[in-house]
């Protein structure tokens, strides 16, 4: 498995991985083209795209923001969006993501990167594995829809 960065280019793949992972979510299937959206967020300089492969197949996608605020020490990273194909699950995929977004928080300075985990209980196992990576919960998180 390699870990590499995204491009502009792989918007269209990451697009479709970004809607399996909002059909898992919600339990309803996407039906929106979020490549030109991912063209877009991919574009960004604040933004670093993270893809786990196994020859010519994406395995699983990190996006990393970077974020800034006095209570972080300044700028900080904050992981966005995390999926890992089905059939990859539970082979170390999802944790070499993981780790190669700490080596991009290294390189750019940062001391603190968090993450947003989905309701629980139902995804107990996600919050389960971002805490063996090391992330420490800090409390729920709110969205207002603008």
């Amino acid at each position: 498995m390699r870990i590499t960065q995204a491009t502009i280019d792989q918007a269209g793949q990451i697009g479709m991985m970004i809607g399996a992972l909002l059909a898992e979510l919600s339990g309803e299937p996407d039906r929106v083209d979020r490549e030109p959206c991912a063209r877009e967020v991919l574009g960004l300089p604040s933004v670093t795209g993270l893809l786990a492969w196994q020859g010519d197949q994406p395995l699983g996608l990190l996006m990393l923001n970077e974020c800034a605020a006095i209570y972080a020490g300044g700028r900080f990273g904050e992981i966005t969006e995390l999926y890992v194909v089905p059939e990859a699950r539970s082979t170390g995929v999802a944790a070499a993501l993981v780790a190669a977004a700490v080596r991009v928080a290294g390189d750019k300075g940062w001391r603190r990167l968090e993450v947003g985990a989905p309701a629980q209980p139902a995804w107990a196992r996600t919050l389960a594995f971002y805490e063996r990576q090391g992330f420490a919960p800090v409390g729920p998180r709110l969205r207002r829809i603008c």
